[in-house]
């Protein structure tokens, strides 16, 4: 009983954090690009009382063991790079990238980092930066009084300046890409930062032929999170959240008959 008790409330406390998971997902369903996490669980080590195979009082073995489960633990909370719609905003500086990258920027502490928001301004300079403030890399820089600025699914930049019949182009904007984009560290802001476990940052030029997406000018990539699977998921893990309670108050029930019994 005492052992129900235990396994239970690590049952509760990890309802806890799939809960907290899904809270954070639904907080973020209007953040441009946001990536949906998901908890991942495993069971706990087991109290093994009689091995599957083990030699019997009698001839043969046990042809089923006995393993009792002592519970629950997280194992990962994982993002899910899963493309999310495209919706169109008619922003020239606005860019979405259709299938696999990232873009790389620098932030003011000279700190490379990734995102997939693609929300971009123009800072005092010309140069293309993120609503932080963060330096697209490499640098593209539009000329002042740039009268059109065009963006080319390839990420060519060209722009069309006062007097002169033909655009000109000024810039090329590259992807990064990873082995496991899963291994990379959130840092909030929609940026993310490179680790051992998602390997190096490999750059190229968009285009599926080179394995890279697509950029799409006056479009940004909207959050994946889909709203009814994340409510699905919230009331499953709260009725799951209120059995490992139950089985608490069952555990606590039954030794409270153990301990009221008379001779």
């Amino acid at each position: 009983m005492i052992r129900a008790m235990h396994t239970a409330s690590t049952g509760m406390a990890a309802q806890q954090l799939n809960i907290d998971t899904i809270a954070h997902n639904l907080a973020n369903v209007n953040t441009t690009a946001f990536k949906r996490s998901r908890a991942e669980f495993a069971d706990l080590l087991y109290q093994i009382q009689r091995l599957p195979g083990a030699n019997a009082s009698n001839v043969g073995v046990f042809p089923v063991g006995m393993q009792v489960g002592v519970g629950v633990r997280p194992v990962t909370v994982a993002k899910e790079f899963v493309q999310g719609n495209l919706r169109q905003t008619f922003n020239e500086l606005d860019l979405a990238i259709e299938g696999a990258g990232f873009f790389q920027v620098t932030r003011p502490d000279g700190t490379t980092m990734y995102t997939r928001s693609g929300s971009f301004k123009r800072d005092n300079t010309g140069n293309l930066v993120t609503g932080d403030g963060d330096t697209l890399v490499p640098t593209i820089t539009i000329p002042s009084g740039a009268l059109k600025i065009d963006i080319g699914q390839d990420g060519t930049v060209s722009v069309l300046l006062p007097g002169v019949a033909q655009a000109t182009q000024v810039g090329q904007i590259q992807l990064v890409r990873f082995d496991n984009p899963s291994g990379l560290v959130a840092q909030g802001n929609n940026l993310f930062m490179e680790s051992t476990a998602s390997g190096p940052a490999q750059q190229g030029t968009p285009g599926f032929a080179t394995g890279f997406g697509l950029i799409q000018q006056g479009f940004l990539e909207t959050s994946n999170v889909n709203i009814a699977d994340e409510m699905v998921n919230m009331i499953i893990a709260q009725r799951s959240y209120e059995l490992n309670a139950k089985a608490i108050q069952a555990a606590d029930d039954m030794m409270a008959v153990a301990n009221n019994l008379r001779r």
